[in-house]
This record gives C-alpha cells, sequence and structure tokens, in this order.
C-alpha cells in the first residue's frame, strides 16, 4: 500500500473529508484545507504530506527532526509542517495523529467533537 492509500484510509474516519487531486491531493473538511500530499513537489523529488499544526509546533518539529520534518514553502507560517513519507520506519500512528490534530483545527467544532 503505498502513502497516498494509507493518508485516504486514515480520513475515512474523519466525518466529511475529503481527499481529491492528482499528483497533489488535498485533503479537506467542509472546503477547509487541512493537508496536501504531495509528490515531487517543486522538483524535490520527495513524497510528504504537509499538515496543519498547533501554532508553534511545526518551527519545533523542523529543528528537532529535520530529516522526517520540514517548513514548507508558503504555508508554514499558518502552522503548517511537512512529513517527509518517503523515509524508513514512517510510524502510521504518529500520521494519524497528526491528521487528526489537523481535522481538529480545521474542521467545525461540530464536526471536530465527533472524533473525540
Amino acid at each position: 500500500m503505498d502513502s497516498l492509500d494509507r493518508v485516504m484510509r486514515i480520513c475515512r474516519d474523519l466525518p466529511e473529508c475529503l481527499v481529491e487531486g492528482d499528483q497533489h491531493h488535498t485533503v479537506r473538511v467542509r472546503g477547509k484545507t487541512m493537508a496536501w500530499h504531495t509528490v515531487n513537489e517543486h522538483g524535490d523529488g520527495r513524497t510528504a504530506l504537509t499538515v496543519r499544526a498547533q501554532a508553534g509546533e511545526n518551527e519545533l518539529l523542523a529543528t528537532s527532526e529535520p530529516e522526517r520534518y520540514f517548513l514548507p514553502r508558503y504555508v508554514a507560517r499558518y502552522g503548517y509542517v511537512g512529513i517527509y513519507l518517503d523515509v524508513a520506519d514512517i510510524d502510521w500512528d504518529e500520521i494519524a495523529d497528526f491528521l487528526f490534530d489537523a481535522y481538529r483545527l480545521v474542521a467545525p467544532k461540530s464536526l471536530a467533537r465527533t472524533i473525540d
């Protein structure tokens, strides 16, 4: 199973969460973007998941583990963190936690409460 399939499987547990696109897939809830699954974005040759995170968490992660996390172009200032998905030993439970947290940040409160 590739990384996009895994992300889509996790998102099935999130009400009204949609994954749309072709090479760059956008993950949305009620029209609001919570993540992107990207392949070779800006010609970097990498596969990554960019997710909305708590304020300041993105810089802390990118600084502490730059081989796993990065500050994505254009959206890092809005709290997004990039997670490389083409590295060994991906913790898919952790990826699910990131997606669930992003959902809680972006989804309307009535929907966010349904997953707590």
